[in-house]
């Protein structure tokens, strides 16, 4: 049995993920429900797989009793996480994820103690946004240590994949949240805006505030208890997500979602080849103390998809080699704030 599993490994994002591995030389275990996708995958590929859903916990503690680590890439988080956090806990396996979902983080942080008691990493968010966001964090707490407020944004031309449009439609009904003295609060959808300065070209771009898993891992691994997230997108586009809010109500029926889930399966592919290798992506981070010091960074780093990959990959290696500092954790928390900097392609710059 492979030491690294990758379950969910056809997705789109896993697929990508599985690709790379193979090249680097992991020879992975890919597994997921579907034996069809899985056996030609593997095929293709030259790995062992495993068929096994998430309802089987017994199949599933089998997959994982070799393993050293899984990279679960099979989302909604919301929906799979937990039979695999319990499955990595009792078979005592590292556990790694690909999710952006701030309920996630929250509900995978109270795992802490049995994670401790396991001996166990559980470490989600190995890709992005959050590593990049992260570590933009961590390195921004170091350079103003009194730091109580903390704004991230982030600038992508970036195409969805299924699994991250049907995620985006899961949480629709769910409005916005912001990190106050230390607390998640819940406002309204891209309640607040900006204009930020991401550089190398793409300055002084509109971004609106977001709710997504960065609230939760800054938090964690900064300890700054003010944190707002932002992603750049037209002021047009705010404006419909303000509106989409307060038809929140019937976006939120299960029979909506499920109608979206369905356009999303017929008309999304995901960025192709030539995307994921000409565009970039952008991260912006300013932190402010109470007597107004303030510091602002940011970085520029490969497309979404090409970053989550490398990101990913870069955690794992990390974990195979025994750095894996056992409980709930954030990416930079365990590997500090220079973990971003070990993929090609990522620059860092202090502004102020």
């Amino acid at each position: 049995m492979s030491d690294l599993v990758i379950y969910g490994s056809y997705g789109y994002t896993g697929k990508l993920i599985a690709e790379a591995a193979v090249e680097r030389g992991f020879d992975p275990v890919l597994a997921g429900r579907n034996r069809e996708k899985v056996d030609r995958q593997a095929a293709e590929l030259g790995c062992e797989f495993e068929v096994v859903g998430l309802d089987e916990p017994k199949v599933l503690e089998l997959l994982l009793a070799d393993a050293t680590a899984v990279i679960h890439c099979a989302g909604p988080f919301s929906q799979t996480w937990e039979p695999m956090v319990d499955a990595c806990v009792r078979t005592g396996t590292h556990y790694l994820d690909i999710t952006g979902e701030l309920g996630v983080f929250e509900a995978i942080h109270g795992w802490d103690k049995e994670a401790e008691a396991a001996d166990v990493m559980l470490l989600p968010g190995v890709g992005f946004d959050v590593v990049p966001t992260d570590c933009l964090a961590a390195h921004l707490a170091e350079r103003l240590p009194d730091a109580d407020t903390l704004e991230l944004a982030f600038h992508a031309e970036m195409g969805v994949s299924r699994g991250t449009a049907k995620t985006m439609v899961e949480h629709i009904d769910e409005g916005g949240a912001v990190r106050r003295n230390g607390r998640i609060e819940r406002v309204g959808q891209a309640h607040e805006s900006r204009t930020v300065d991401f550089g190398w070209g793409h300055d002084g771009r509109h971004a609106a505030a977001i709710p997504w898993g960065d609230v939760s891992t800054a938090y964690y691994t900064t300890g700054i208890p003010n944190v707002t997230v932002y992603m750049s997108m037209p002021e047009s586009a705010a404006r419909q997500q303000r509106i989409a809010g307060m038809l929140s109500p019937v976006l939120g029926l299960p029979p909506v979602k499920a109608g979206l889930k369905w356009v999303i399966e017929q008309t999304t592919d995901g960025p192709d080849a030539e995307e994921r290798a000409t565009e970039q992506s952008y991260v912006w981070g300013e932190a402010r103390a109470a007597d107004g010091d303030r510091v602002v960074s940011r970085l520029r780093g490969p497309h979404t998809y090409s970053l989550t990959v490398e990101t990913a990959l870069a955690v794992a290696r990390h974990v195979l080699d025994g750095e894996a500092p056992t409980g709930f954790q954030t990416p930079a928390g365990a590997y500090g704030p220079d973990l971003v900097l070990e993929v090609d392609g990522v620059e860092r710059e202090d502004v102020i």
